[in-house]
């Protein structure tokens, strides 16, 4: 929510383009706290509003748009497909939420286990949270567009690829989001990967678990968009 810029994960969408033949559509969305909620999600909004009225224009298919991010990116995709929901589109075809940061009461042992121990741990999360949502932090004033854990009806969400690693601030909210998912009667899939942290596919890109993590996640946009298998 505090850093980053749309051109950072450049590589990861060139391999889904690449891999997949789609097209990767990356979004600007402003930071907190010069710019805090609802900016954030609101721009993944408008990027969305803006790929699904381009389709044609650029080649593709306004029929399957999938949102997707990782981290603040996975939240803020969550809530993008919440807003999708709610306002009545554009209509998605799937959500991709990777390590995705959706709950800001911290409130799961994962949120408070670890600090000063993993990427992104309990300090930097409340900092993040802070700066997005400022004196309404942990308070009802909280929407579940800003934090999509909060959301209390689930139904009519788009089907969903959820990942995370074992030992990361953000495990059991994501945990429990998919579940939540599950019981709403969306398709979901879960994995959880053993040994990983917080970033693991960025941070260590050749290991084993980043190279399964990413075939499956391709493998599940291939399956979203009614494409053949990935190799």
């Amino acid at each position: 929510m505090v850093i980053g810029s749309f051109d950072m994960n450049d590589e990861l969408l060139m391999g889904a383009v690449d891999r997949l033949g789609i097209a990767a559509v990356s979004v600007e969305y402003r930071l907190a706290p010069e710019h805090p909620d609802p900016a954030p999600v609101e721009d993944c909004y408008a990027g969305l509003v803006w790929t699904a009225e381009n389709a044609t224009r650029y080649g593709f298919d306004a029929g399957r748009i999938a949102v997707g991010g990782q981290s603040a990116g996975g939240g803020l995709a969550a809530g993008t497909a919440l807003l999708a929901r709610d306002r009545g589109g554009p209509q998605l075809a799937f959500q991709l939420l990777l390590e995705p940061m959706l709950d800001d009461r911290s409130i799961t042992p994962s949120s408070t286990a670890y600090d000063g121990t993993v990427v992104w741990d309990r300090s930097d999360n409340q900092s993040g949270w802070a700066a997005l949502l400022g004196e309404r932090l942990g308070t009802e004033e909280v929407t579940p567009y800003a934090a999509p854990a909060r959301a209390t009806e689930l139904a009519g969400l788009p089907p969903a690829l959820v990942d995370v690693g074992e030992l990361e601030t953000f495990r059991d909210e994501t945990i429990i989001y998919a579940q939540r998912l599950l019981t709403a009667g969306v398709s979901t899939e879960l994995h959880v990967y053993p040994g990983a942290f917080h970033g693991f596919d960025l941070l260590a890109p050749d290991s084993t678990v980043a190279h399964r993590a990413w075939a499956l996640r391709w493998s599940a946009l291939a399956r979203a968009f009614d494409l053949p298998p990935v190799v």
